[in-house]
């Protein structure tokens, strides 16, 4: 028996040959498989796979599983599950029942997934025999690695960290890799990955957006190659180095004898960057080099894939929040998606916009707006709300409830934890546009003035819109409810007002502001305010 899927020892190939003598499967010290008649695959990328026939497999510890696979050579794999006497070993091994055509030398045949086998026994012939069959090592390790194991990285981070690691094993005189990648982040414009031989994990630097003016990053040969100036080669223990980049003399005293910058090009045309340092007295080889530059197309795929999700999950986080964008990330992308949830739910909204915007130029009330926001919705943010919207000048935020706790009076403690939370939210944006407030008397600018409404009740938190655009935000009788007892702060002046419902799910003290009539609701509600906020509101 000799099948091979393709003739030229340059392309993929399948092999399958009969093995010569008996062999063994041990697992937990049980011989699960035992044949005469087992057959080796050779399959480009992967290891050797024996195939025993299912006649020589133990039957009395094998159940069929659920799982199935596909392969494009060999069809769809049947799972199979080992119930042993230590340990029940779900999905241990796999067959073909029907194989494709090139791959039925192995129909009804069992294998065993790589780390279940505890050890193969064979006379010592048989196992010099496979050990002289296997293939030739890959010339290219490295591109071997990217195409067929890096994918499996969970993030940019991950892949940094076995890359460096897989440098070394095959033999490139690595020190320390760094990848640095262009984000898309409000205050950020970069992050750079460090993998250093002998250190535990990957250094993670995030760049802000100011530091690109930095001689730190205008002398550095990330700027020379982000820009497409091409690479940089360097031997670090030279006299007198062609170039001269402060992180050289770094790597320099850390024992790095060469270093070079290579491009990182990415789809749409952007360049990233991939650095290596090298403490071999030699440093790098043709060869070492050559190994990278093959693998740096696929690499430089795998690093887009991971980067274009971060900045997804980033500016969803951004635009949306981030309970909101984490939700529209795991699927809710549909019209009418969404939950029914119990909130504290906080409106606020800028006083004397209109006469504010038509006192100073455009940019400066832009400024006051963005500052208005830095004071209340940062509030919001500090102690745990979402923002949902910024509605022209206004904010509509949320504090979800524990899923478990209406919010009824005397309830539990995760609803009256979330309350203290909005009301802290409440003195902190106070503080913080007092603070704004006082540094504005020198230059005649209005004060910053607002209202903030405090209800809790059941809200529909989802989608809405037409088809193609779509908003996730909240919506229900409880959050048209917050808008309208925020309504009343002008006439009321007063910065905060607070709910009935919302009162008596509060334990501590609140004012009462009598009853009133909220535009478009049915009866009279009793509104509550802050005691120091009472304080300064006119009887």
């Amino acid at each position: 028996m000799n099948e091979t899927a393709g003739s030229d020892s340059s392309i993929y190939r399948i092999e399958f040959r009969p093995i010569a003598g008996r062999i063994a499967a041990v697992i937990d010290g049980i011989t699960v498989a035992d044949s005469t008649a087992a057959v080796v695959m050779h399959e480009t990328h992967l290891p050797p796979i024996y195939y025993f026939p299912r006649a020589d497999v133990d039957g009395e510890i094998l159940r069929r599983s659920e799982r199935r696979t596909f392969c494009p050579f060999k069809g769809t794999a049947t799972h199979w599950t080992l119930r042993l006497a230590t340990r029940t070993v779900e999905d241990a091994g796999w067959s073909y029942e029907r194989p494709l055509d090139i791959s039925t030398p192995i129909e009804g045949y069992i294998a065993f997934y790589d780390g279940v086998v505890e050890r193969w026994v064979a006379e010592p012939e048989v196992l010099d025999a496979l050990a002289a069959a296997q293939r030739p090592a890959s010339e290219l390790p490295l591109a071997e690695w990217v195409m067929g194991g890096a994918w499996l990285a969970q993030s940019a981070s991950e892949l940094t960290e076995q890359l460096g690691r897989k440098l070394v094993e095959v033999g490139v005189p690595l020190l320390r890799v760094n990848v640095g990648i262009w984000t898309l982040h409000p205050p950020l414009v970069g992050t750079a990955y460090t993998w250093t031989r002998g250190r535990d994990g990957v250094d993670t630097k995030h760049t802000p957006r100011g530091a690109l003016l930095d001689q730190s990053y205008l002398k550095s040969p990330v700027r020379f190659v982000s820009e497409g100036l091409g690479g940089v080669r360097q031997r670090l223990d030279v006299d007198e180095p062609e170039f001269q980049f402060p992180i050289m003399d770094d790597l320099r005293a850390a024992g790095g004898t060469d270093y070079v910058a290579m491009p990182l090009p990415f789809s749409d045309g952007q360049i990233h960057t991939l650095t290596l340092t090298s403490d071999r007295p030699a440093g790098f080889s043709v060869a070492d080099l050559g190994q990278v530059f093959e693998a740096i197309p696929m690499l430089s795929r795998l690093y887009e894939v991971h980067t274009l999700r971060q900045n997804t999950a980033v500016l969803l986080d951004t635009y949306l929040g981030s309970r909101t964008g984490q939700r529209v990330l795991n699927g809710l992308t549909q019209r009418g998606d969404g939950e029914s949830i119990h909130a504290v739910i906080w409106f606020c909204d800028l006083r004397d916009s209109t006469a504010m915007a038509e006192s100073v130029p455009r940019d400066l009330f832009l400024d006051d707006l963005n500052l208005f926001f830095d004071c209340v919705a940062g509030a919001v943010l500090e102690y745990g709300g979402e923002i949902l919207r910024f509605i022209g000048d206004a904010v509509l935020a949320i504090f979800p409830l524990p899923e478990s706790n209406a919010p009824v009076p005397g309830s539990s403690r995760g609803v009256v934890q979330t309350c203290y939370n909005a009301i802290e939210a409440a003195r902190e944006a106070e503080r913080r546009v007092t603070e704004v407030n006082r540094g504005r008397g020198d230059d005649a600018r209005p004060e910053i003035r607002y209202g903030i409404g405090l209800h809790i009740g059941d809200v529909t938190y989802g989608n809405i819109g037409t088809r193609e655009r779509l908003e996730f935000t909240v919506i229900g009788a409880a959050a048209n409810e917050a808008a309208r007892i925020e309504g009343l702060c002008k006439s009321l002046d007063a910065t905060v007002l607070i709910s009935d419902e919302f009162a008596s799910n509060f334990p501590e003290a609140l004012v009462s502001m009598g009853r009133h009539q909220l535009r478009g609701v049915g009866a009279e509600r009793e509104i509550f305010t802050l005691p120091q906020v009472a304080s300064r509101t006119p009887a």
